[in-house]
């Protein structure tokens, strides 16, 4: 069974990667914008808040991890 719709890259784009990784094999583009945003302190990445209370998840690569397929997924169930 072709898998190609969980994963995607860009290496075009001129932010490839968008966040500082050791390794852009395994790196997944098909969430460019993270879709888990809206969920705040539920996303399940590794984020942080500015001082001004903006998140802030240029530390994290949750769904940009090409394993995190169906865990983005599942949490979009809690947007709904």
């Amino acid at each position: 069974m072709n898998m190609s719709y969980k994963f995607f890259q860009n290496k075009e784009c001129e932010y490839f990667p968008c966040h500082k990784v050791k390794d852009t094999k395994d790196f997944n583009c098909m969430f460019c914008y993270c879709p888990l945003y809206p969920l705040k302190d539920k996303c399940g990445g590794n984020f942080s808040y500015t001082p001004n209370g903006i998140k802030d998840c240029s530390g994290c690569t949750f769904p940009h991890r090409a394993n995190n397929y169906e865990l983005v997924l599942e949490k979009l169930k809690d947007l709904m």
